[in-house]
């Protein structure tokens, strides 16, 4: 956790290490749009609020495109009405990440989507969704177009993740100034990024997703957050600074206060309220554009 800096020593500031040996790499292209009536079948599904067993809540409801692919909320209400047990990560760029939801128990994409059909917590089970469906021609002869089968929950798990793996958002200013752009950051955004190696943080927020790759303990040197889980994955920060609230149980309502945070329960570092707003100020470098537009807030 305590590990400082690039391997090899951190490039000069202002300039992108020449030599490839970075923590972070830019967001990867995402894959070609194989099988786009598939695709298709999968965003129609992800705002349809038939599927869950009530008929009243759709992905959407948790995981809000048009703002940052979660909500503002501490903890959502399932199909049951009950509050989540965790905070709801968001959707963008999770495709991405080595495992799924705060534990971590989902090994593959298809498997969280499953997972969350038939959680009574969550969707509720997929019987009752799939029912409605069916009855709804037009779905039923998109899907039998794009599967060569009838609707069934096979095809929901099957359209609904290739859709997921679409959802990524390109475009963060951090992205172009490590591929050669010396002005996409400011001054204070540089110092951010190198208080964010420097201190330890980079040890756990790296890759192409700035995390979401390994798992981690909690509240190492300090209490951090509730109880709960004293391992999880680690999250992705890709867009963090339009995703508040913060923690697996949302206790963090500001990216600042979240900072901090972290700095003295993982790291046992008091940060300056300086090196917070510069490394806030680089965390706000990492959003991404969804359809043309910046990833922001939602509303709470």
């Amino acid at each position: 956790m305590l590990a400082a800096g690039l391997a090899g020593g951190a490039a000069p500031p202002g300039r992108p290490p020449a030599d490839g040996r970075r923590p972070i790499a830019p967001l990867p292209a995402p894959p070609p749009a194989a099988l786009r009536d598939r695709v298709a079948l999968g965003a129609r599904l992800y705002g349809d609020p038939r599927l869950s067993a009530s008929g009243r809540i759709s992905c959407q409801s948790c995981h809000d495109l048009a703002s940052n692919g979660a909500t503002g909320a501490r903890r959502d209400p399932g199909d049951n009405g009950a509050a989540s047990p965790f905070n709801t990560p968001t959707v963008f760029n999770s495709a991405l990440n080595f495992r799924f939801n705060w534990q971590g128990g989902m090994p593959t994409l298809p498997d969280v989507v499953a997972a969350s059909l038939r959680n009574p917590h969550v969707m509720g089970g997929s019987a009752p969704g799939l029912r409605r469906l069916r009855a709804d021609r037009t779905l039923l002869l998109q899907a039998r177009a794009a599967y060569r089968r009838d609707l069934d929950e096979a095809v929901l798990i099957d359209a609904l993740s290739r859709y997921v793996r679409t959802l990524t958002t390109p475009g963060a200013r951090f992205d172009r100034w490590l591929g050669g752009d010396r002005a996409a950051l400011t001054a204070q955004e540089q110092r951010g990024w190198e208080m964010f190696q420097a201190v330890g943080c980079v040890s756990c927020h790296q890759g192409a997703n700035i995390g979401g790759n390994l798992f981690e303990r909690h509240g190492i040197f300090h209490p951090l957050a509730a109880g709960g889980p004293p391992v999880l994955r680690v999250p992705s920060l890709r867009n963090v600074a339009a995703t508040a609230p913060y923690f697996h149980d949302g206790s963090a309502p500001t990216l600042a206060g979240a900072v901090r945070a972290m700095a003295y329960a993982q790291l046992d570092i008091t940060l300056s309220e300086r090196d917070v707003r510069d490394i806030v100020a680089f965390l706000g470098t990492l959003t991404g554009h969804y359809e043309g537009r910046p990833v922001h807030p939602a509303a709470r």
